[in-house]
C-alpha cells in the first residue's frame, strides 16, 4: 500500500488540501483528507491525474515516423512531463511509413516497457485533407479516398493500411470537404474509428455534415482550418457550437492566443476540450537544433518550423501545457486538469483513467508549487522515464 498525503489533492470538482491518496495494487483506492505522518509527505504539492496526450508526434529528437522502435522510444521519454498515456500522431505520409508506424504502435502497446507511457492507438493526421490548409503536411502525400494514381500510392492503399491495423488506429483527422470524405467518415465511425476534422477549409455547413456523418472530434481547433466569421461561421463555429464534438487545443501560447483558448472554453466548456502539445521530436531539446518531422528536418525555436518558415508543430510538453492553462490562461487547476487528463480519457472511452476517484487506475502527476513535475506514477509505480 502506498499513501501520498499533504498534497493539495486535484479531485474532478474540488481541491482536496491537505489529501491523502491510497494506492494498492496499481489502483487508487481511497481518497480523503490527510492523516499527518502517514505515507509520503507531499505537503505544498499537488496531485492530478496522470495528463493524456491525443496529438504528439515526437519527443527529445525522436519523431513517430522514425523506424520500428520510435514509438516505444517516445513512449519512454514522456513520463518526466507528466504524461501517462498519449496516441502517438503521423502526418500524411506513405503507405509503407504508415505500415511501419502501426507496427510500432502494436509492439508498444502490447509490451510496454517498465516506466513507460502507455500506448494508445495511433492519432493519424490523414492524407485525406485539404491542400490549402495542409500546413506542414507534405503535399504528395495528400490524396482522396476514391483517388487513383497509376505508379504511386492511391487513398485506397492508405486505408487498406487503416483496415489491416484497426486496433491501432484510434483518431484519423479528415477534411470533410474534399470528394468521398463524408462517407468516409461513415465508414471509419462504423468500424471503431474517432474521426476528426482538421486541415480543412469546410464551409460550416461542410462541417455540419461531417459532424452528421459521425465525426466527434476536431484537430488543433484554430489551427489549419476555416476560421470563424460573423456571416460564415466555417469549421470553427460548427466546432464551437456542436455538444457532439470535443476539440483539441495546442496550449503553447504561439499556436493559439490565451484569449482564444479561454473564449473557446467558454463556449463548449472544459469538458470538451483536451489540451494538446502537438508536439513533435522537437520538443524537450534546446532551441536552434533541428530534428525531423516525417523525414523533413524542423528548427526549434518558440515553435517548430520547416525550413520555408511554415510552422510544423510545437515544441511543447504537456507540463508545461498545463502550467500555460493556469498561470497564463487564468484557470483553475480543477479546469487545467479536466482539460489535460479527465475530457482526453472520457473521449477516447478509457474507463477508469482521468481522475482521482477510488477504483480508477493510479496514473498519477506530483507537481510542486511551480507546477512542475516531481514525480510521475503509472498504475501506482513511480515513472520519470526509462
Amino acid at each position: 500500500m502506498i499513501h501520498l498525503t499533504g498534497a493539495t489533492v486535484v479531485l474532478p470538482d474540488r481541491l482536496l488540501t491537505p489529501g491523502r491518496v491510497s494506492i494498492h495494487h496499481g489502483h487508487i483506492t481511497e481518497v480523503q483528507a490527510c492523516r499527518p505522518g502517514e505515507g509520503r509527505e507531499l505537503e505544498g504539492h499537488f496531485i492530478v491525474p496522470g495528463f493524456i496526450d491525443v496529438h504528439v508526434h515526437g519527443i527529445e529528437g525522436t519523431d513517430a515516423l522514425d523506424g520500428a522502435d520510435a514509438i516505444a522510444r517516445i513512449a519512454a521519454r514522456l513520463p518526466p512531463f507528466g504524461v501517462t498515456a498519449f496516441c502517438p500522431t503521423s502526418i500524411a505520409c506513405t503507405p509503407v511509413s504508415l505500415r511501419e508506424m502501426l507496427a510500432g504502435v502494436r509492439v508498444a502497446r502490447e509490451t510496454r516497457r517498465a516506466g513507460a507511457a502507455r500506448v494508445l492507438p495511433a492519432h493519424l493526421e490523414s492524407n485525406f485533407i485539404s491542400s490549402d490548409f495542409k500546413g506542414a503536411q507534405p503535399e504528395g502525400c495528400i490524396r482522396a479516398p476514391r483517388e487513383l494514381r497509376p505508379g504511386d500510392f492511391s487513398g485506397a492503399d492508405i486505408l487498406d493500411e487503416i483496415a489491416a491495423a484497426r486496433g491501432d488506429v484510434g483518431i484519423v483527422t479528415v477534411a470533410p470537404e474534399i470528394d468521398g470524405v463524408l462517407d468516409l467518415i461513415a465508414d471509419l465511425a462504423h468500424h471503431g474509428h474517432r474521426v476528426s476534422l482538421g486541415h480543412s477549409g469546410a464551409t460550416y455547413a461542410q462541417a455540419r455534415e461531417g459532424i452528421a456523418a459521425g465525426a466527434r472530434h476536431a484537430t488543433h481547433l484554430f489551427n489549419r482550418m476555416s476560421p470563424f466569421g460573423h456571416r460564415e461561421p466555417g469549421l470553427v463555429g460548427a466546432i464551437l457550437e456542436s455538444d457532439l464534438v470535443a476539440a483539441e487545443i495546442i496550449c503553447d501560447g504561439v499556436h493559439v492566443h490565451p484569449g482564444a483558448v479561454r473564449a473557446a472554453v467558454a463556449a463548449k466548456g472544459a469538458s470538451k476540450i483536451m489540451a494538446v502539445t502537438d508536439g513533435t521530436a522537437g520538443s524537450g531539446i534546446p532551441r536552434g537544433q533541428t530534428a525531423r518531422l516525417g523525414g523533413r528536418r524542423i528548427t526549434i525555436s518558440d515553435a517548430a518550423y520547416l525550413d520555408d518558415g511554415t510552422l510544423a508543430g510545437s515544441v511543447l510538453t504537456m507540463d508545461r501545457a498545463f502550467a500555460m492553462l493556469v498561470k497564463t490562461m487564468g484557470f483553475s487547476v480543477v479546469d487545467a486538469a479536466q482539460m489535460c487528463s479527465t475530457t482526453p480519457a472520457r473521449e477516447l472511452g478509457l474507463d477508469g483513467f482521468g481522475a482521482i476517484v477510488p477504483g480508477a487506475v493510479a496514473d498519477l502527476v506530483v507537481l510542486d508549487a511551480q507546477l512542475q513535475v516531481v514525480e510521475t506514477y503509472i498504475a501506482g509505480a513511480p515513472s520519470m522515464g526509462v
